[in-house]
């Protein structure tokens, strides 16, 4: 993406603008939110509403519809949110307005139990508005900070991912601990997903002047209008050819998230119903388990951050394509484990927690190959007009992703975790090998977009 210089306060921290951190500590207190509320999404739908921590008694097939749709709609309306944003109100108006009606959606959905699934539902709705606002937007400011060829910015990326995951371990450790025990209730952990996302809001608003400079402040198009004269220019040729390889690997990107978000789902319910918990007399939370792959993520984020800057100084730096060829396969792998977990229940009757560990680790390393390095990729590709749109188009990635996840998870009740997990695993290697096919033709349509050049 070729972009214009815009002003932000100098200095560093570990090698990266200050501003990066700022944006790293929006987006963790926003993702605690979304996390937080997640853990507890299905388990409060399927909770008996005669039981000592009321739900709203839903079968576990309604209930992962619900939340694939849910999901699903979070992810649709940052293409409005971003086009807004690139043509009227600019990336940081956004990011406050969509902190702000995610944080009153999190407390109307505690105001909602137990017994109000009306209620429950505006919840759901303004949390889909407001992250339509923030989520396209938090994203570009990152790439703001480089200009094209800057070899930091798949780390940067990355250290920003490690934000969005620091967020997603802290909240069912939290949440799931206060939404799960009936001695406070559903309710409690919904609360303290609001309070998170409000802190969010604080962080931008009170810290963002100091940090940030002009970054988010002016929108993209009229950035983009100053820059070429005062005249709309056409897409160029080479500009069409970048935006075809984000439309492209938009449909492995899909598969990857459809298979990925079986965490907050299926193997939620399988963590609950089907998984070993006790550690001695403890039994674990089922929504424990949703902490694991941000656990992951900040321990093997910086290794990831430190390979990319590396290999990217030195030459090596794989393109796009074919670091998502590795996060298919590792994502695979990651479903292995999970049929070894359905044996293992088979003879034993509960499947022991070491499955999920290793199914969330290669997801979490699959993960990192495709997510972070696809943001970066969508900041590089997209002309500077339609920067925010093109990540709100990267995010409807898992608008699709996230409901065929839900109809997927569905589909367990007949079919058997065993062929959702299985066939998961082998739809993911015959993906991979069709993008290691496609691959030279697409780093071709890029137009050396990552190709690294000099300070």
């Amino acid at each position: 993406m070729s972009n214009p210089a815009v002003s932000f306060p100098k200095g560093e921290f570990l090698g990266h603008p200050k501003g990066l951190y700022l944006l790293f500590a929006t987006e963790m207190w926003e993702r605690f939110s979304y996390y937080g509320m997640r853990a507890l999404l299905v388990l409060t739908l399927v909770a008996g509403t005669e039981a000592a921590n009321p739900g709203f008694g839903w079968g576990q097939g309604d209930a992962l519809r619900l939340y694939g749709l849910y999901t699903a709609l979070v992810y649709l309306t940052p293409l409005f949110g971003g086009w807004l944003a690139d043509n009227y109100i600019g990336q940081r108006k956004s990011v406050i307005i969509g902190g702000l009606v995610m944080a009153a959606g999190q407390f109307v959905l505690a105001y909602s139990l137990p017994g109000s699934i009306a209620l429950f539902y505006v919840g759901l709705a303004l949390l889909i508005i407001g992250n339509g606002f923030f989520k396209p937007n938090i994203s570009t400011m990152v790439g703001d900070f480089y200009a094209e060829g800057d070899a930091r910015r798949d780390g940067a990326f990355t250290i920003f991912y490690m934000g969005i995951n620091a967020g997603a371990f802290i909240a069912p450790l939290v949440c799931s601990t206060l939404g799960e025990d009936p001695a406070y209730g559903w309710r409690w952990g919904y609360f303290a997903a609001g309070c998170g996302m409000l802190l969010s809001v604080l962080i931008q608003a009170v810290l963002a002047e100091r940090f940030l400079g002009d970054i988010g402040k002016q929108p993209a198009a009229l950035r983009s209008l100053a820059a070429s004269g005062g005249t709309h220019q056409p897409l160029t040729s080479e500009e069409r050819d970048r935006l075809r390889v984000i439309f492209m690997l938009f449909v492995f990107v899909v598969l990857f998230w459809a298979a990925f978000e079986q965490a907050g789902g299926l193997m939620n319910l399988y963590a609950a119903d089907k998984t070993d918990r006790m550690v001695g007399a403890f039994e674990v939370p089922a929504g424990w388990f949703q902490s694991l792959n941000p656990l992951f993520i900040v321990l093997l984020g910086p290794v990831f951050s430190m390979l990319w800057a590396r290999l990217g100084q030195s030459g090596r730096n794989p393109p796009t394509p074919k670091k998502m060829i590795w996060g298919l396969l590792l994502t695979g792998i990651g479903f292995v484990a999970m049929v070894g977990a359905v044996y293992d229940q088979a003879a034993t009757g509960k499947a022991h927690m070491g499955w999920l560990v290793i199914a969330y680790l290669f997801h979490t390393m699959g993960e990192l190959c495709i997510s972070p390095v696809g943001l970066s990729m969508v900041t590089k590709l997209a002309p500077l007009r339609l920067a925010s749109l093109m990540m709100g188009v990267w995010f409807l990635i898992n608008f699709v992703a996230n409901y065929l996840a839900g109809l997927l998870g569905s589909f367990a009740e007949h079919l058997g975790e065993l062929a959702i997990f299985g066939g998961l695993a082998a739809t993911l290697g015959v993906f991979a090998v069709v993008l290691w096919l496609l691959s030279g033709t697409l780093v071709t349509w890029m137009h050396g977009a990552e190709k690294v050049r000099a300070a």
